[in-house]
């Protein structure tokens, strides 16, 4: 399950801990994979049918003019030119002036991929004393209020007790959708009236998380755009409430991103890593999408770790990011 918790271990249990997962990562690697590659169904149409056309079946000379091409398909993904540039030069070092078949670039491609997402943890922070506090933010029509439904879902059914708080009071829809999340996952929400202030929602939501002896409390924010300074400063509000109420809350501050906006995204990622002390990524409608090659601007723009994606429209349909389940979703069938 990809949650951290810092905590001491007896050495025994440890090891029985590390058969189990090392038990379990084959089945568990083999579902993340299946879901990528459904969600990333148009994305990998698109690359598969654009990178296939640059080969023959026998194979073709890795030169500059097959390179340039590669580079021309990738940023046809929102991958952005410094991601594309650098599997470009890794298939470069790797291939150049050999004749090679599509499979042997894929695999390149794949590697360099999986390299480029993998520098830096995708789990989960939990705090060492529950609750954990987590703060989602995103712009209005991202996907944020649905993410934070799916999210809870998730945590609900690998074992945590999950509290809402629905903080965006400015939008009542907002409150209503979360509202009838709540009620399908199965989990208490805290509500406010409409126009209240969002920092009063939310420490009491951590509120009511201390008195249930939850595990999880998850606070759902206004839809708010990078230029909306008086709104930055309500999220700013929030955080400081919340951690007068616990030492160290937020513990993760969750921007969503909709992957079907592709390098608009990255305009939301640099208003919202900085406004809001952003410690990850959920990228929501990634099945909707032929830009999923967003993650990786992302990830080498602002070193935002994505950790969850959303892949689907039912509440199940949220999957924890694998760098390597990503990449071979993406470029291998």
């Amino acid at each position: 399950m990809a949650f951290w918790r810092s905590k001491k271990t007896d050495p025994t249990e440890t090891s029985e801990s590390d058969s189990a997962a090392a038990a379990q990562k084959p089945e568990q690697a083999m579902g993340i994979l299946a879901k990528m590659r459904s969600g990333l169904q148009k994305t990998r149409s698109t690359l598969n049918t654009d990178i296939r056309d640059l080969f023959k079946s026998e194979g073709r000379l890795v030169d500059d003019a097959l390179l340039d091409d590669l580079f021309a398909k990738l940023i046809r993904t929102d991958m952005g030119t410094g991601p594309a540039e650098t599997i470009r030069d890794d298939v470069a070092k790797r291939l150049r002036g050999r004749v090679v078949k599509l499979d042997e670039v894929l695999e390149t491609i794949t590697e360099q991929t999986q390299s480029m997402l993998s520098q830096e943890s995708t789990e989960l922070r939990l705090a060492d004393s529950p609750p954990t506090v987590i703060l989602v933010v995103g712009v209005n029509g991202s996907g944020k209020t649905t993410s934070i439904g799916k999210l809870a879902y998730h945590l609900h059914h690998t074992g945590h007790k999950v509290v809402l708080g629905a903080a965006d009071t400015f939008r009542a829809a907002a409150v209503e959708q979360l509202t009838v999340w709540a009620g399908r996952i199965g989990c208490d929400i805290v509500t406010g009236n409409e126009g209240v202030d969002p920092a009063s929602v939310a420490y009491q939501t951590v509120e009511k998380a201390i008195d249930l002896g939850a595990d999880v409390v998850i606070i759902d924010t206004a839809g708010r755009l990078q230029t909306q300074t008086n709104l930055m400063q309500q999220l700013e509000k929030i955080r400081r409430v919340v951690e007068k109420k616990i030492e160290g809350a937020p513990h993760e501050v969750l921007l969503v991103l909709d992957a079907t906006a592709g390098q608009n995204a990255i305009s939301q990622a640099k208003g919202f890593s900085e406004a809001a002390g952003c410690t990850g990524i959920i990228l929501a409608k990634l099945d909707g999408s032929a830009k999923g090659g967003v993650i990786l601007p992302i990830r080498e723009q602002f070193q935002l770790p994505v950790k969850f994606v959303g892949l689907g429209e039912k509440v199940e349909d949220i999957a924890v990011f694998d760098p390597d389940s990503f990449a071979r979703a993406l470029f291998t069938e």
